[in-house]
């Protein structure tokens, strides 16, 4: 067996939050990951912030990436890593959000724990290099 036989494929839930409605990014991302050798669950649209801990805690995900266009990340997110801390799989999770966040919004979310924010223009190969280099190990 080669040594990248041996290693736990990276498991990453993409998910789409409140009512923001607008999915093709998400399903842009989705795809990207899949293509560089990672498991990618989709969310679907719509889900509320507990839906989507919950997808994230029973999938055992290593990165959870929250792709919001609607301008209520400041509501949303917070009440995610919330949900994270509330089932202890917070510091383990990898969270990544992308989207249109104002500037003045990012310390924000790097406050609740966010590690990475990705906006219009970044590039996949951007997004693939900092997912392998800072997912969690699990054993």
């Amino acid at each position: 067996m080669s040594a990248e036989q041996g290693q736990r494929q990276i498991r990453c839930l993409v998910a789409k939050v409140g009512l923001d409605g607008h999915d093709r990014g998400a399903h842009v991302i989705a795809r990207a990951l899949r293509d560089a050798g990672f498991e990618v669950i989709y969310s679907g649209l719509h889900r509320s912030p507990d839906e989507v801990v919950q997808a994230a805690v029973q999938e055992d995900v290593d990165v959870l990436g929250i792709s919001i266009l609607s301008g209520a990340h400041n509501t949303l997110v917070p009440k995610i890593m919330g949900g994270l801390e509330e089932y202890g799989a917070r510091d383990d999770t990898l969270v990544l959000v992308g989207g249109i966040i104002p500037d003045d919004d990012k310390d924000l979310l790097y406050d609740e724990g966010v590690a990475e924010i990705f906006g219009p223009g970044a590039s996949m190969d951007e997004m693939i290099d900092y997912i392998r280099e800072h997912a969690p190990e699990r054993r």
